[in-house]
């Protein structure tokens, strides 16, 4: 996938990104920090993709995302067994969330930013967070996890492998959202290829901002549901 993405933010004090970090097998990277080719087409079929919001396609078992004209997408929208997956579009905004400091540092993330979600595959919650190197996983703790999805009963509602829970507490007030799997891709792709020194240079922070700020702004606000 070709698509660039830049984003716009001041340089935040409390993020440390600089540890070693094993690359990880969500190795699709490069399909979001390769330069923009001239044209971009269909993976399945390589019809010319006009628009640049185009579908994607996940393969699970890969961790790969893939771009798609409308009408390969449209093969992979219903329940039945496929080998790819459409990546859904919805984005939204959790402001009812509900985490303390506590049951963050309990899930053992290494930095303030991290997503979330459901691998079929593997058969539990995953772990990831972005770094100079790419995608990392972290080693999740299942009970802590467990107790947050009990106090945010919306997350129980995440669809499997296609949809995270982003979690932003670079910034005050800290920013959750549920949003589609190549959102993350797309945080990923640019912390890697805009990071420059120890502490990631201006420009990253910036982008990184402007990640937070086009995504609040397309996010349909999703309200707290009452706990049993």
């Amino acid at each position: 996938m070709s698509d660039s993405y830049t984003r716009d933010r001041d340089e935040p004090a409390n993020m440390n990104l600089t540890q070693p970090a094993a690359q990880t097998p969500f190795g699709t990277l490069r399909k979001f920090i390769r330069p923009r080719s001239a044209v971009e087409r269909c993976e399945l079929c390589s019809a010319e993709l006009r628009e640049h919001d185009h579908p994607h396609l996940f393969d699970p078992s890969k961790r790969q995302i893939l771009c798609a004209c409308s009408a390969c997408a449209l093969l992979f929208s219903g329940q039945g067994a496929t080998k790819y997956l459409r990546v859904p579009r919805r984005i939204q905004f959790l402001p009812g969330f509900r985490m303390s400091d506590a049951q963050w540092e309990s899930l053992l993330i290494p930095i303030n930013l991290a997503f979330f979600s459901r691998s079929t595959p593997a058969g539990r919650v995953v772990a990831m967070y972005p770094s100079p190197a790419g995608a990392t996983e972290s080693l999740l703790d299942l009970e802590s996890w467990e107790e947050i999805v009990r106090e945010n009963r919306m997350l129980e509602k995440l669809e499997p492998d296609v949809e995270a829970v982003l979690i932003n507490r670079v910034t005050t007030p800290h920013q959750y959202f549920i949003v589609p799997i190549d959102e993350c891709y797309k945080l990923v792709g640019l912390i890697r290829t805009s990071w420059r020194g120890l502490s990631g240079g201006a420009e990253v922070w910036k982008q990184i901002a402007e990640f937070f700020l086009a995504l609040k702004s397309c996010a349909v606000v999703r309200e707290e549901e009452p706990h049993a």
